[in-house]
Formats: C-alpha cells, structure tokens, sequence
C-alpha cells in the first residue's frame, strides 16, 4: 500500500442498503481481496453486549478482517451521529496515511450521510426555552406548534412531517433562542470539508419479496442462536436507549409476559420489515449511489474494480 497522503489512490468503498441484503458479506470480501479495514455505520452494533439482535460480525470475521465501531462503546453510555461524525473523520484521516482502502458498511442513514455531506450544526439551547416549548405542546397539543411552527418558518413547516412533535419542537427552539428560522440552519455541516480519498458508494437492492423473506429467516435464526438470553441478561440495562432497538424491545414484552413468545418474533419480523422499508426510502433520498441488486457480486466486484484501479 502506497503511504502517500493526497487522495490519488485512495478510495473509501461505502457499502449501504437495508437490513439483511448481504451488505456485511459484500463488506468481507473486498476487505480481504483488497487488504482493507472496516468501519462499521450501524448505530447498535457500536455497543458492547448487543451481539445476536445486531447480527455483529462473527468472533471468526473480526479475527479475519480488522472492524472498527464494533463494541465500541458501554450499552450504558450516550452516543450520538456526532460522536460517530467526529471519530470516524479522525480515524479515516490517520488510516489513509497508510493505508489506500477503506470498506465502510451499514444500515444507518444518519450515520453515513454525516460521514459523506457532515452534520447540520446546532446552538446549545437553554432548558428554559425548551421547557417552555415542551409546556405549550403538553398544555395545548400538536396544532398548537404547528401552527407557531408556521409563523416561524415556513420553509420548515413545508418540510417536515407535521406529525412529528419532536422534530416541532426541535426547530421552534432553535428559532425562538437564535431569532433565524430553522431552516437556514440545514445542510450546514462539513461537506465542503476535503476528504483524504475518493468515494466509491455501493447501494444494494433486493426484490421486496424476497427481502422479506430473509429478514424472516434472519429473525429465526437470531432466536434460535439465544436472543431471548441475550436479552435476559441485559435486563439491568433496560431503561438505556441503545436497548430501544427492534428485536430487544419486543423480547422484553415477551418476558414482561404482555406477549407470547411467538406474537414477540412476529412483531420483530413485522418491524424489521418496517425498518427495511424506511432504509429503503432513506438511501434512495440521500446519497449519489451504484445501485446494484445483491445478487450481482461478480458485477459489483468488477466495477469496483473498475474504479479503483
């Protein structure tokens, strides 16, 4: 590998789409055809005790293929795309002086739209003025901020889905504390930001059908490989918001006994899918991307290829 530190010869493969269409796979094998290490973009698998309901890489994959962001933080603890933003940039920056290929694979939208475009950037809002916007939504309901949301930016307004109270909430503090709409405030982050390589974006796509189908299995087989214990055991951390998470959420119904066993892999698989489905709205939304369908590897390996070379 060359160790020169310019962006010629230096490329950061992302591989994105939804769950369970073979990213990881696809991941395994152009990090060790090409010598690469990965960075994980998956908002769970970043926390340590979260293994079978994240589908992490197996213990056999991480001895193979160097991962990083996989157990790379206490369930316990906050982290957020900021925090991912922040890292990830420095990580990169000091791998590509001596490295030329990165692999960075996941699911997470927000996580890998901030490591392509950046983050918008935010004032610290005061308590104050939060509570203050948290009263009038609790006292008044959700017309009442859509409707100050309206007065405030229209632009905004326009935009958003007005069912979302906290996404109101979010710019009518913003506006009220910096006196500028919410708005200006958008598409703000980094992405003028010179990156020490090129991009080579890799979108995978599945028919429906029999996307759906793999998700089912997958759910079966994280079951039958212990996920109800896995949950058990992360009983103590139940209240962490890292645990908010499809697949833990509906076994800790299960063992609260609201749910049978099979109702609670019924609903992981009938979210699962839900998220699949966002995912799927997501990508398509965010990003300039070569759209491939999982089962093309051979087509996708030659374009990498193709690239790169």
């Amino acid at each position: 590998m060359a160790n020169s530190t310019t962006t010629q010869n230096k490329f950061l493969i992302t591989i994105a789409g939804p769950t369970a269409v073979g990213k990881s796979s696809l991941a395994m094998e152009l990090a060790l055809m090409y010598k690469a290490e990965i960075f994980s973009a998956d908002s769970r698998q970043v926390y340590k005790l979260m293994n079978i309901g994240t589908a992490k890489p197996s213990s056999v994959e991480l001895k193979q293929v160097r991962h990083h962001f996989i157990d790379h933080i206490d369930i316990d603890q906050p982290y957020s795309v900021g925090d991912f933003e922040m890292e990830i940039r420095a990580k990169l920056n000091d791998y590509f002086k001596y490295h030329d290929i990165a692999i960075v694979v996941g699911g997470t939208g927000l996580y890998i739209k901030a490591l392509m475009d950046g983050i918008d950037k935010f004032p610290d809002i005061p308590a104050d003025i939060t509570e203050k916007f948290n009263s009038l939504y609790t006292e008044q309901g959700l017309r009442s901020i859509q409707e100050m949301l309206y007065l405030y930016d229209r632009e905004y307004y326009n935009r958003v889905d007005l069912n979302n109270s906290r996404r109101i909430l979010r710019a009518l503090e913003v506006s009220d504390f910096t006196g500028k709409a919410y708005s200006t405030f958008l598409n703000n982050g980094q992405s003028g930001v010179r990156k020490p390589y090129e991009e080579v974006n890799i979108l995978l796509s599945e028919d429906r059908e029999l996307l759906y189908k793999r998700i089912n299995e997958r759910v079966d087989i994280m079951i039958d490989l212990g996920l109800v214990s896995e949950v058990m055991a992360l009983s103590p951390y139940r209240s962490c918001q890292s645990l908010e998470t499809v697949g833990y959420k509906e076994i800790f119904e299960f063992l609260d006994g609201s749910k049978t066993m099979n109702e609670s892999v019924d609903m992981i698989k009938q979210n699962t899918r839900r998220y699949a489905k966002r995912q799927i709205t997501w990508f398509r939304k965010y990003g300039i991307w070569e759209q491939f369908e999982s089962n093309q590897r051979s087509k996708i390996l030659q374009r990498v290829k193709n690239l790169i070379s």
